[in-house]
């Protein structure tokens, strides 16, 4: 097992590596960030001239292009992501403070669709072609059809409506300093966003269960008079569980900087509304910095799925 890992964290730099290229080659075909800061008046004082030579002094981009890109590659070594053009305040810092909103999001949602869609796809299927089994579906292709800002907009509708509750707009409460206050901010999207992926999971697990429950060894425990609730937990669940996880497991990666629409609704503090701000501002040391962030959650989320396999099946086996 410790062998497995090491070679998958060393197959996994080249794959870094290529990341970080791609994004320092990506900032530098967009237009001059220089010009386009002076020209939204980010130094005053000067001339238009002058101040583009002094943000390209402090970006770095005065230097020709094979020195930037050594230094960054050293400084993405060290985790120095540079500083924020915006708050003048290192990008780690900035990352930070928010993306422990961002993944207190993300796990809300895989557990409400987990909550959801477990349950619901095993009784599908082990119900299958039935009433339930058709309402049940009809629930699933349901949520897939709804998008989850258009359910988060509904959900904030009823919520002022009939609760008089709005989300905060200049305080948010971390989970550690209010765990009430925060729930309150966090329920609204982690639902709405739980229950569109709860849909798709919900499907991916009903037809996994199908295939399983027809399997030989599922059949002969049916044959051995095992009770239904052993059959499905202990030797279909199991194994109809391993792609679900992949699912899940990605998802949880992807929300943590992909929650841009529900983060904004909610005026929720996390790395989807600041990559937002932080590109129409054009801050683009902070924009380098959440996509090596997000690269790097994703291939730590695979690894991490990768492993759970041998737990959820024990005739898997890593050389």
């Amino acid at each position: 097992m410790q062998q497995y890992i090491a070679r998958r964290l060393l197959l996994n730099i080249p794959v870094l590596f290529l990341v970080v290229t791609f994004v320092f080659m990506a900032s530098h075909l967009q237009p001059d960030w220089a010009e386009r800061r002076a020209a939204q008046g980010f130094t005053t004082g000067m001339g238009y001239d002058e101040a583009v030579r002094q943000i390209r002094k402090i970006m770095g981009t005065d230097k020709p292009l094979y020195h930037q890109y050594g230094e960054y590659l050293l400084d993405v070594v060290k985790l120095d992501f540079g500083t924020s053009l915006l708050t003048r305040n290192s990008v780690m810092s900035e990352l930070k403070d928010r993306w422990g909103t961002s993944i207190e999001l993300g796990i809300l949602q895989v557990m409400v669709a987990a909550i959801i869609s477990i349950p619901i796809g095993v009784i599908s299927a082990i119900r299958q072609d039935t009433w339930l089994d058709y309402i049940l579906r009809f629930l699933a292709i349901l949520g897939l059809a709804i998008p989850s800002f258009y359910l988060a907009t509904l959900m904030l509708l009823v919520a002022f409506n009939w609760f008089n509750w709005s989300p905060p707009i200049t305080t948010y409460a971390g989970f550690f300093s209010n765990p009430i206050e925060n729930l309150k901010s966090m329920l609204l999207p982690g639902l709405a966003g739980g229950f569109a992926t709860g849909a798709g999971v919900m499907r991916l697990l009903r037809s996994q269960m199908l295939e399983v429950l027809r399997q030989d060894y599922v059949r002969t425990a049916w044959a051995k008079g095992l009770r239904e609730r052993t059959v499905i937990t202990r030797h279909a669940l199991k194994n109809a569980m391993i792609p679900v996880f992949t699912v899940l497991g990605l998802m949880l990666a992807a929300m943590f900087g992909g929650n841009v629409v529900l983060e904004s609704m909610f005026r929720l503090p996390g790395i989807g509304q600041f990559v937002v701000i932080s590109m129409q501002q054009n801050d683009f040391p902070v924009v380098q910095g959440i996509i090596l962030l997000v690269a790097v959650i994703l291939v730590l989320t695979n690894l991490v799925v990768d492993l759970s396999y041998a737990w959820l099946d024990p005739r898997i086996r890593y050389g």
